[in-house]
């Protein structure tokens, strides 16, 4: 899904304060043997792409901690962090900056 596509269709949900909008990236539907997985045998990716960020938090001064990633960005999160939402029939998770645990580059 394209940024464009997203900033349309996720415009009606935008994350507050340190949080990150994501969508999880589909997992692998054949093993190397070739057997295709049905979707009850699948397992929840941990990687998903950032499709829309909060503004992030303060610190005690009061200024404006950056968010560490950006729109596009692919990351690994925890496995069973964030709240899991579903807008227009597209499931998203919505989870802190804190549960991201590393961006990965392409």
């Amino acid at each position: 899904m394209g940024q464009t596509e997203c900033t349309t269709k996720c415009a009606k949900l935008k994350p507050l304060g340190n949080r990150v909008l994501v969508q999880r990236l589909e997992a692998e539907e054949k093993l190397k043997g070739g057997i295709i997985l049905p979707d009850t045998a699948k397992k929840k990716q941990e990687k998903a792409r950032v499709v829309a960020l909060g503004d992030g938090k303060k610190d005690k001064q009061g200024q404006l901690i950056p968010m560490p990633v950006n729109m596009g960005d692919i990351i690994l999160m925890e496995k069973y962090s964030g709240q899991e939402v579903k807008l227009e029939n597209e499931e998203y998770i919505i989870l802190r900056a804190d549960d991201i645990i590393a961006i990965i580059e392409e």
